[in-house]
């Protein structure tokens, strides 16, 4: 699993929930950072946050549906953009799942089991 956020904090909290619960997670604080990433990496979902430097999370997930070696890849939004605007633009550009922060951890974790 990739987690794509530029806050410190956030991303140092999902990893820690994350790995806890079993998962092999690594980080990316931006866009190109992540898509650096990926190839060598080649995780089965990414948590990324709309809001990033460098280049935006609607973006990455464009560029990383077009790189995708895998159909299979899952592309989940953690954002604070949570508008019916949002949630479309994410569809639009390939996210599966659009979850608004705060998350809840138990609709975080439902989520992850479903995708197992």
């Amino acid at each position: 699993m990739l987690v794509v956020e530029d806050d410190r904090l956030a991303a140092e909290s999902t990893l820690e929930l994350l790995r806890v619960w079993g998962y092999d997670v690594r980080l990316a604080t931006s866009g190109p950072a992540a898509l650096e990433l990926v190839p060598a990496f080649q995780p089965d979902v990414v948590l990324l946050d709309l809001s990033l430097p460098g280049m935006d999370g609607f973006e990455l997930a464009r560029q990383l549906r077009a790189r995708a070696t895998s159909a299979a890849l899952v592309l989940i939004a953690l954002t604070g953009y949570g508008d019916e605007q949002d949630r479309a633009a994410s569809q639009a550009a390939g996210i599966d799942h659009h979850l608004v922060k705060p998350v809840e951890i138990d609709d975080l974790r439902r989520l992850l089991a479903r995708l197992s």
